[in-house]
């Protein structure tokens, strides 16, 4: 087949799946192509980029894409559309909100205009994580529902991302598939924390939804136990971070070390903490947990669905208190914890890998019609929503 995968941010773990599903399409002898955000670029994205360009017959490409809605949109989708009319595609694989709205948009135009080009669409969790009511989110719940008819196949990380977008979409027009996020081998080598590793280590975007302000506090509880902290990332809410640590008297006890790659990362701290007040299905628990590390998460989105078969704990999102008394116990016990990672990693290994998510994409993009019928796992999860 021929796939181009469309997305805005090249960042994160949505950027992470992309270029796993591309490259191992291409791997098994597909003409892949990716097309991205040209606003959004770091050393790191460039790295990537670099890296997988000569592994892509369809090559990368990039155009300016806004993270607001506006008339720049309209320029988007047609840029889009003139650089998909190029590559002769099979497949149009929009990732997130502002990738799948451009992706199936483009797609149907080219229909239109006899090229028979299937639409498939991810959310990777970010219209999905907006607050409800808010008018973002209906504007965007409001496309989401009209772009329902021109969509070949929607595709869910989770479970609970699958019941959220039909609970707030309320469309029943595509089929739909769960196909949740793989890991390679690699990423099974075990972590090994440095000499100078911090007690705790949070790796993700500087932004209110990861909860970084709730570690802050945490840690603020802990004072008297003088525990340490690396925080590892970039974001909009970096400074409003720092100036919280500050204000908690931290400034001794947590270093911001800026975007790194994860597997440098994984030597900064030897307790892994997600403390997220929303998620999708993210890769830095299955990364985690795959790296041996031990983690404490927030049960929220898919996290109890990487978790599930394993004794990892969960602990609410937003309860300052309740992470500090996860932080004593894993540092008060190494042992357990390092144990309780390793059973993780071991049921993380069954379950996750690129190999299954890119059999079961293609075998989705391969589907005779719009009319396939529904996954039973998806049928069932949605069963389950409605009681």
């Amino acid at each position: 087949m021929r796939i181009l995968h469309c997305l805005r941010a090249p960042v994160g773990g949505l950027f992470r799946h992309v270029l796993d599903l591309a490259e191992e399409q291409a791997n098994r002898g597909h003409d892949v192509g990716i097309l991205a955000d040209s606003n959004a670029e770091d050393r790191l994205t460039s790295s990537k980029f670099a890296a997988i360009a000569p592994k892509l017959t369809l090559g990368v490409a990039r155009i300016p894409m806004r993270r607001q809605p506006g008339l720049g949109d309209f320029a988007a989708v047609r840029a889009v559309r003139r650089h998909a009319a190029k590559l002769d595609l099979d497949v149009l694989h929009g990732h997130g909100a502002k990738g799948g709205a451009y992706a199936r948009l483009a797609a149907r135009s080219l229909s239109m205009r006899s090229r028979s080009i299937k639409s498939f669409y991810t959310p990777h969790g970010g219209s999905l994580n907006l607050k409800p009511g808010s008018l973002e989110q209906r504007v965007l719940m409001m496309v989401e529902r009209g772009l329902e008819s021109v969509t070949t196949g929607l595709i869910f990380e989770s479970a609970h991302a699958a019941r959220t977008y039909r609970a707030r979409i309320r469309a029943e027009g595509a089929p739909q598939r769960i196909i949740p996020n793989g890991l390679r081998p690699s990423d099974f080598i075990a972590a090994n924390p440095g000499s100078d590793a911090t007690d705790v280590l949070f790796v993700g975007e500087l932004r209110d939804l990861k909860g970084v302000d709730v570690l802050l506090e945490a840690l603020a509880e802990l004072k008297e136990r003088a525990v340490t902290a690396t925080i590892v990332g970039s974001g909009p809410d970096e400074m409003k971070f720092k100036a919280l640590c500050s204000s908690l008297g931290l400034d001794e006890r947590v270093r911001f070390r800026g975007a790194l790659p994860i597997r440098d990362a994984f030597s900064l701290g030897r307790v892994m903490v997600v403390p997220s007040r929303a998620e999708s299905f993210p890769y830095v628990v299955l990364e985690a947990a795959a790296a041996g590390l031990p983690l404490i998460a927030t049960n929220v989105g898919g996290i109890p669905e990487i978790t599930e078969g394993s004794d990892t704990g969960l602990v609410e999102p937003g309860n300052a208190r309740a992470l500090a008394a996860a932080l004593v116990a894993a540092l008060d016990g190494p042992n357990l914890a390092i144990a309780r990672a390793a059973r993780l990693k071991a049921a993380v290994a069954r379950k996750f890998t690129v190999a299954a998510m890119t059999d079961a994409v293609l075998n989705f993009y391969a589907m005779p019609s719009p009319q396939a019928v529904r996954a039973p796992y998806a049928a069932a999860a949605l069963r389950d929503h409605r009681g």
